[in-house]
């Protein structure tokens, strides 16, 4: 699934004001903090949503990560320095909002943590194609900006082996245990973040933090048939994980350019063809429009006005194979609106000898409909 919106995570709006927004974010930290809630489940439950809230709260507190996220999104929102990689209150980012919470918990304890394996963030690349792309399908090469694992030091974080040394504090356990009343309570350990080491010498290329931001280039195959609104899902081209967790997945979503001609309505491609008087009444041919060239069709006579006429074949192809729409024509007919004095007269005796009355004393509509039930 793709990352939810982090103003919605944090209800609040896209003005709200730093006091406003540090506020909404205590109280949901104080709810769904997973020390809170019992039960394998609802701690797994709160976990998640904590987490989401505090790498909302990250992004949207820090001025230069939010004006990135306000114009690109979640792909924005990290470019240019690390991202939210677990719970991280021990670096000063959260320090003062946490300490209440804690308090009330542990007294002064402080939390630490990020050191799980996890999976990556998904992505969603918003891709615009044309109507005749979206008809035939294309190649398409995106350029796509997320977190990679860091190749130098393979994810480490790291410069050498020897660089990591096991943590002191809680003897490479990642876990440190402390009574409070009739409690005994684990937490991650806050010296090594739950990792169970400490790096003495961080990768020169990563700077310690496992992975590096790059833009990777991407050759996506847009089905034919594809249209507005839907995604296509590149599993595991999202982002890589903190401390090695597997990569994420990448959404395509599409919005087809609309035609100057052309609609799409299902499976057929659609647009009006104007007609003239003669032509609708005596019949003929015209030449329209399609996706591969004009062709010539045939109006048959006594055409109305919205009759639609169709070339079998040339619509859309169906996703699910199999199945091809067509080519569909909407006659409009255009009525003159300026005639000659012999034009006139011929429509006139035409009038006369079909028995067409044009004055207001003839037979009336409700006479007729009188009639057509009699």
């Amino acid at each position: 699934m793709s990352k939810r919106d982090y103003y919605e995570t944090l209800g609040v709006d896209r003005n709200v004001s730093d006091d406003e927004l540090k506020k909404a974010y205590r109280k949901l930290a104080r709810q769904h903090h997973p020390d809170l809630h019992s039960g394998d489940q609802q701690k797994k439950t709160a976990e998640e949503k904590f987490k989401e809230i505090n790498e909302a709260y990250e992004t949207l507190s820090d001025q230069e990560k939010r004006k990135r996220y306000d114009m690109f999104g979640h792909a924005g929102s990290q470019q240019g320095g690390p991202g939210f990689d677990g719970f991280d209150f021990g670096r000063g980012g959260f320090g003062d909002v946490f300490n209440d919470i804690f308090e009330d918990f542990f007294g002064q304890a402080r939390a630490g943590g990020g050191g799980r394996t996890e999976r990556g963030n998904d992505l969603q690349y918003n891709l615009e194609i044309t109507f005749e792309e979206s008809v035939y399908g294309k190649e398409a090469k995106l350029k796509i900006p997320r977190w990679e694992l860091c190749t130098e030091c393979k994810g480490t974080g790291a410069k050498s082996a020897a660089a990591i040394k096991p943590c002191a504090s809680c003897k490479g356990a990642g876990q440190i245990r402390f009574q409070q009343g009739f409690f005994s309570v684990s937490r991650p350990c806050g010296q090594c973040e739950g990792t169970g080491h400490l790096v003495t010498e961080p990768c020169a290329t990563c700077q310690g933090r496992q992975r590096v931001y790059k833009e990777r280039a991407i050759a996506v195959h847009i089905p034919a048939g594809i249209e507005t609104g839907m995604r296509l899902r590149l599993s595991n081209e999202g982002e890589h994980g903190p401390n090695g967790g597997p990569p994420g997945d990448l959404y395509v979503a599409i919005t087809v350019k609309p035609h100057q001609i052309f609609q799409r309505k299902g499976l057929d491609i659609a647009c009006d063809v104007p007609i003239n008087l003669v032509t609708a009444v005596l019949g003929g041919k015209v030449e329209v429009p399609t996706l591969k060239g004009d062709t010539i069709i045939k109006v048959p006579p006594g055409t109305q006005h919205d009759k639609v006429l169709r070339i079998k074949g040339l619509g859309i192809p169906s996703l699910k194979g199999g199945t091809t729409g067509d080519q569909i024509y909407t006659m409009k007919i255009q009525i003159p609106t300026k005639l000659t004095a012999r034009q006139k007269e011929l429509l006139m005796e035409y009038a006369k000898e079909s028995g067409m009355s044009m004055e207001a004393n003839g037979d009336g509509f409700f006479d007729k409909m009188k009639t057509f039930f009699e």
